[in-house]
């Protein structure tokens, strides 16, 4: 079985399509606040990731490939259960993934770019980092390949799994039956994920599924309508700054450190941490915020 590198690509008419939709009906009700240049940054943004990402998929490949003559077992890649296996084991991976982008400040610099903007719509889910494959973030799935799981699977599953988060990102769905709330990620639950309240931050981490964030202390349920973008927002809508801009702060930082173990808190620590005693990561926002 070959890789299906062309599940998004072949997704990406109707994705559009949905955008359209939706923007149709943003403009209706006079709410369309991200506005044209916003929305055409983030469909450009959007279209360039996703070639980076098609001709970059090569190398993911050849790494689960180099792993998987390590495997201590072989799953058939007909079988039902071993592409359930597959689905459950890519849903975790991307769990620790998207964790690991929002507590390490090396992969927040690319995962950034998919919380700046300051409105919650299907653009969003087109904010998408261009530098995150050069970063190593295939690596979170290479526990699969020793698993027995081959690297098609992992990729086709990875495919899937970009396409079914599209429509997590807008406002005009609202909660869904119980059921699906406490096993699927919802667009209640990733509007949680995109707040910048305190109580928001680093919350609903999942990708198809949110019983992982049930289970390891990271689930947030929707109360109140969150207030979206940064905690320091990127007021631009270039391209190139969006995407660059935290690469460019963290070499900023790097001129500030004292010590060599200064360097590797700048990079490896959490976003917000700095070596003036005036940290801001969420750690230290939430502590704050308890003494009021």
């Amino acid at each position: 079985m070959k890789p299906d590198y062309s599940t998004v690509l072949y997704s990406l008419p109707g994705m559009l399509i949905l955008v359209a939709l939706e923007s149709i009906e943003l403009l209706r009700e006079h709410r369309f606040g991200e506005g044209k240049k916003g929305m055409f940054a983030s469909l450009f943004i959007g279209i360039i990731a996703i070639a980076i990402a098609a001709t970059t998929k090569g190398v993911a490949l050849l790494c689960y490939t180099w792993v998987y003559h390590f495997r201590f077992i072989s799953m058939p890649a007909d079988a039902w259960w071993a592409w359930a296996i597959c689905f459950f084991a890519d849903d975790f991976s991307y769990y620790w993934f998207h964790r690991c982008g929002h507590q390490v400040r090396f992969f927040w610099a690319s995962h950034i770019v998919h919380h700046s903007p300051q409105t919650f719509t299907l653009t969003t889910a087109f904010r998408l980092p261009w530098t995150s494959h050069f970063t190593g973030n295939f690596l979170f799935w290479a526990w699969m390949p020793l698993a027995g799981i081959s690297p098609s699977m992992i990729i086709s599953m990875k495919a899937v799994s970009t396409v079914y988060q599209l429509w997590l990102h807008t406002e005009k769905i609202n909660k869904l039956p119980k059921w699906f709330e406490a096993v699927f990620n919802t667009p209640s639950h990733h509007r949680v994920h995109h707040g910048t309240d305190i109580a928001h931050l680093d919350r609903n981490c999942g990708g198809t599924l949110i019983i992982w964030d049930r289970l390891f202390g990271t689930f947030c349920p929707e109360v109140y309508t969150p207030v979206y973008g940064l905690t320091e927002n990127i007021d631009s809508n270039n391209p190139f700054v969006i995407e660059f801009s935290e690469w460019g702060k963290i070499i900023k930082d790097l001129r500030k450190a004292r010590s060599p173990r200064d360097c590797i808190n700048f990079i490896f620590n959490s976003p917000g941490w700095n070596n003036n005693g005036q940290c801001k990561t969420t750690k230290a926002l939430r502590r704050q915020q308890s003494k009021y």
